[in-house]
C-alpha cells in the first residue's frame, strides 16, 4: 500500500466514524393513544366499559379539564374499570393524564392535594 493510499483509507475511516457520531440516533416512539391502549389493555389487563380503553382515558382527561376532583375521578374509575382497587385506579388515571393530556398533569396534581386513600 502506498503512502497516499494509506492516507485515503485513514481519511475515509475518520469521515465514516464522524458521520456515525453526528447522525441522530433512530428512536421510534408509538403515538400516545397506541401506548396507552397497549399498556392498559394488553400489558395490565384492565377491563373497560364497552371495551373502550381509549375513550375512557379521554373521558378522564375531560373530567380533569372540567375541574373534577381527583377523589371523584378515582371513585368513578373504581366503579367502572376492573380490577377496581385503589392502586389500579390510580394507575389508570395517572397514565391517561400523563399520555393523553399531559398539559393537565398539574391540574390533576392540584386536585389530588390532601387526598387520603380509604382504608383497605
Amino acid at each position: 500500500m502506498t503512502h497516499s493510499a494509506a492516507a485515503v483509507t485513514l481519511c475515509t475511516g475518520v469521515i465514516a466514524a464522524a458521520a456515525q457520531m453526528l447522525a441522530p440516533s433512530a428512536g421510534a416512539a408509538p403515538a400516545p393513544e397506541v401506548e396507552y391502549t397497549y399498556n392498559v389493555v394488553v400489558r395490565r389487563h384492565f377491563d373497560f366499559p364497552n371495551n373502550d380503553a381509549l375513550g375512557f382515558g379521554h373521558g378522564i382527561c375531560d373530567d380533569v379539564a372540567n375541574g373534577k376532583r381527583y377523589a371523584d375521578i378515582l371513585a368513578d374509575v373504581k366503579n367502572e374499570v376492573r380490577p377496581n382497587n385503589e392502586q389500579s385506579a390510580n394507575y389508570v388515571v395517572s397514565y391517561a393524564v400523563g399520555l393523553l393530556c399531559p398539559n393537565m398533569i398539574w391540574q390533576l396534581r392540584n386536585s389530588a392535594g390532601g387526598y387520603v386513600a380509604p382504608p383497605a
